[in-house]
């Protein structure tokens, strides 16, 4: 018996059982929130032979974890290897294969092809727009997923995981408007789905209209809340519109709660709690001992392959002190960019100039981190992450040129920054109400 899945594509090796596990999986990890890795077991326990649950494993546990989750996707791999499987499994096979091999890029491209062959796999174009978000592919954000729309209606089940996916690249390349509009749809279809909920966060966060993101985040569209699994980054949002606001007790007590209240070794909270800390050093604000866990998490995963996360370990090792943590980090972007895989493309591009600089700063060599910084900050995508994200290398640069007494480039800057993050008249919501 043939077993196809809500969308019409065949499950190979999938039982009835199975197949329904598998949905309910899915749709937890299209939203970032329930129990998909629970639904994926079920769904393998009932089909040891079913390809694209050993698959969504191994995505789940390779992607933005840690090493010990990272072993977990390994394994599934191992076992999905061996199993038959069709056209369309076999590229999700072949993309977490390179995703092992550390060749990201590569990763992304197969599943670029999978989506233009099968513009209805939702997996593909989630797991592609989540690999161009590491690798700064800021134009593939949004047009991998603008190809897929001609396939799609509001009536196709997981319509609002496309749109969510959307509005994230729309508002990437700077297309708000339509970004504000596409992810508040996404989250009216489904309120649960975090990475919808995210696209707008990023939206205010641009446009710095830091009230209306407060309400967003915690009074206007609250469903992201429940069980969600990318709580860590939500929360982080909602604690730099405060920080925005000049509100840092908030932002410090948000970190002390769901963003870090309690230390995670997975490398998206780690980065996420490193990024908030920085912003309130930046800003003076005295913070206690709350390096010393987050650099002892950070010591405790392997560095040297991925810039961006290294990156984020460097402000760690800067904000607790620890000058030989700090030398070990640097010592394995030397060897990263002799290494496999994309991350030499990574540290030489940007990654190895940021993390000098970060150390500069922490020496109190502002003039040093303020040349670096200005070396790399127009190709900083490169290395990956968001444009938000990203926007830490401007706040220090910033507080770098002023602390140095380089009043003209401070100035500049915060011109530059005014210009650049303007808050508009009235919002696209207040517009699409008139």
């Amino acid at each position: 018996m043939t077993i196809r899945d809500h969308q019409g594509f065949v499950l190979t090796g999938a039982s009835a059982e199975a197949a329904e596990s598998y949905r309910r999986a899915l749709h937890s990890y299209h939203c970032y929130a329930g129990d998909a890795i629970g639904a994926a077991d079920a769904a393998i326990d009932a089909s040891p032979t079913f390809v694209m649950a050993q698959i969504l494993k191994a995505y789940m546990h390779i992607l933005g974890t840690n090493q010990e989750a990272a072993a977990v996707g390994a394994a599934a791999y191992a076992q999905a290897r061996p199993l038959p499987a069709n056209h369309r499994e076999q590229g999700h096979l072949a993309a977490v294969g390179a995703l092992l091999s550390g060749e990201m890029r590569k990763a992304a491209r197969i599943l670029e092809d999978v989506a233009i062959d099968y513009p209805r796999d939702v997996l593909a174009l989630q797991i592609g727009q989540m690999l161009d978000f590491f690798l700064g592919e800021q134009r593939m954000l949004r047009d991998r997923i603008a190809r897929a729309l001609p396939a799609w209606s509001r009536d196709i089940p997981d319509y609002h995981v496309v749109l969510g996916c959307l509005a994230f690249g729309l508002e990437e390349t700077g297309q708000y408007e339509r970004a504000e509009a596409v992810g508040r749809e996404a989250v009216a279809l489904e309120p649960r789905d975090n990475w919808a909920q995210h696209a707008v966060a990023h939206v205010l966060e641009m446009q710095d209209r830091r009230e209306e993101g407060v309400t967003w985040m915690t009074r206007e569209a609250t469903g992201w809340q429940d069980e969600s699994f990318f709580a860590v980054h939500n929360w982080w949002h909602t604690a730099l519109f405060h920080l925005g606001l000049g509100e840092p007790d908030q932002a410090l007590a948000l970190y002390d709660g769901p963003i870090y209240g309690q230390a995670s070794t997975f490398a998206l909270d780690m980065v996420d709690a490193a990024a908030l800390l920085w912003r309130l050093h930046l800003q003076g604000v005295e913070l206690g001992d709350r390096w010393t866990p987050l650099a002892d998490a950070f010591a405790s995963e392997p560095r040297g392959q991925y810039a961006f996360d290294d990156a984020h370990a460097m402000l760690a090792y800067v904000g607790a002190g620890r000058d030989a943590a700090q030398r070990q980090v640097l010592d394995r972007q030397a060897a990263a960019l002799t290494g496999p895989g994309d991350n030499a493309y990574f540290v030489s591009e940007v990654g190895l100039a940021v993390m000098r600089a970060i150390q500069a700063f922490g020496r109190d060599d502002y003039g040093r981190a303020v040349e670096l910084l200005r070396g790399v900050r127009n190709k900083a995508m490169r290395y990956g992450g968001s444009n938000a994200q990203r926007d830490l290398l401007d706040l220090t640069l910033i507080e770098a040129a002023r602390r140095d007494g380089q009043d003209a480039l401070h100035r500049a800057l915060l011109a530059e920054r005014e210009a650049a993050r303007a808050t508009p008249t009235r919002s696209a919501a207040r517009l699409a109400a008139e």
